[in-house]
């Protein structure tokens, strides 16, 4: 399986590709970064790509790996990442 790419190897793609900096590359990756953190909490959107939502995760019971012992986990909001259908089929291929 191959690496993935560091953060400067996509904004060296990216600029290359639009014929811009790497460092404008750079500032518009860490542009989209700041929109998402910023936005996450009414649902993110990368076109193409997927959306962060939040989701609120209900209390359950859990056991301790290490004694066996149950334990009451409480419900805490989550944010996950829904993957589009697009990107699905562009990486797994068409059912």
């Amino acid at each position: 399986m191959a690496k993935a790419l560091s953060k400067s190897q996509v904004a060296a793609a990216v600029a290359e590709k639009a014929e811009i900096s790497k460092k404008q590359a750079t500032e518009i990756l860490e542009h989209i970064a700041a929109l998402a953190y910023k936005h996450a909490k009414d649902t993110f959107t990368l076109p193409g790509i997927g959306k962060l939502v939040l989701r609120n995760r209900a209390a359950r019971m859990g056991r301790n790996p290490k004694t066996g012992e149950t334990i009451q986990i409480p419900a805490k909001r989550v944010v996950k990442f829904r993957v589009a259908k697009a990107c699905k089929e562009a990486i797994l291929g068409a059912k």
